[in-house]
């Protein structure tokens, strides 16, 4: 080999060698959800590495969580459904929206609507048969409360004639369903699809079908928003390459629900780190946004709704939870 080769080849080895130690390890809070895609992908893709970031993604139960632990510190950023407890912890200007990760459309599948088999075996067919029904839910002021506030409105129902059970997690709400502890449990996709597909509970509806919103997004605490910057830059970049490829996976050029030649592979990512069964994956795909862009109009009616129900201050304002430096408005 010649001398010119050899110093070539150990300035390259060098160059990797100073890349890897210079990586700065970030640790990225989600859910335990198909929507979660984008960062499986950039992750096992190699996208965060070539942005100088070594990323592990923590999995939390709870949206709120994930919001608690970037603000205390815990998690670097956030990247689940939208709370009440984030949007409080961003009135106080603890957090900063930086993105929007995915929203509840037509066709695709995030959370749904399930019926526990004694329920349905006794009547309760559909979303409009909900009243004097248990409901079980994650956490009052969590995104799926917010579902269910959603789907009584669309419905004209009376929420009042509903006993709702805060059950604290997901595995919770999923097994309540099972056992017949609540007549009703809404749920993520990888947990409603493995209680679907095993007969111990009955799918009502998807929420998208029913009432489509800005569910998860994407958010840093405000001291990182203002002094890392360059990091937050970076993962969003890595971050947007794993939603495109996400997206192009599994939606058509006229944006419905269709798996296109790269699904099959994206699909494995996502059983590896999902632990569950490609096809059944292949039930509950969520939309990703591929550009990570925001419904800030949505978001504003969130934290309305939010506001009139108590969970909010009075004076909490939507616009300026949101970080204009980084996110990018949904047109």
């Amino acid at each position: 080999m010649k001398p010119s080769t050899l110093a070539l080849l150990a300035a390259s080895l060098t160059a990797l060698a100073t890349g890897a130690n210079a990586a700065e390890a970030i640790k990225i809070g989600i859910g335990p959800v198909t929507s979660a895609g984008p960062v499986f992908i950039a992750q096992d893709r190699g996208y965060f590495a070539a942005e100088g970031l070594a990323a592990d993604a923590i999995s939390l139960d709870a949206a709120q969580s994930v919001a608690q632990g970037v603000v205390a510190g815990d998690l670097d950023i956030g990247t689940t459904a939208a709370t009440a407890a984030a949007y409080n912890l961003a009135a106080k200007g603890g957090l900063k929206i930086i993105g929007g990760q995915g929203r509840e459309v037509p066709d695709f599948h995030g959370s749904a609507f399930l019926a526990s088999n004694k329920a349905w075996d006794a009547g309760l067919k559909s979303l409009k048969d909900m009243e004097n029904h248990t409901i079980g839910i994650v956490q009052v002021g969590g995104p799926i409360h917010y579902e269910l506030e959603l789907a009584i409105d669309k419905y004209h129902l009376d929420g009042k004639t509903m006993r709702l059970v805060s059950l604290q997690t997901l595995p919770n709400v999923a097994t309540a369903v099972a056992g017949g502890q609540v007549d009703v449990g809404i749920e993520v996709n990888t947990f409603a699809l493995k209680l679907s597909d095993s007969h111990s509970a009955h799918l009502l509806a998807w929420v998208g079908d029913e009432t489509p919103w800005q569910n998860t997004i994407i958010f840093v605490a405000t001291k990182t928003a203002d002094q890392k910057s360059d990091m937050i830059k970076a993962f969003l970049r890595a971050y947007k390459k794993g939603s495109r490829d996400y997206h192009d996976a599994f939606t058509s050029a006229d944006g419905k629900r269709q798996n296109g030649p790269t699904a099959p592979a994206v699909l494995a990512i996502l059983a590896k780190h999902l632990n569950q069964p490609a096809a059944q994956l292949d039930q509950g795909i969520s939309y990703d946004d591929p550009d990570a862009k925001l419904d800030v109009k949505d978001v504003i009616r969130q934290v309305e709704w939010f506001k009139s129900q108590g969970m909010l201050t009075a004076d909490a304002d939507a616009n300026t939870m949101i970080d204009k430096r980084y996110a990018v408005a949904l047109p």
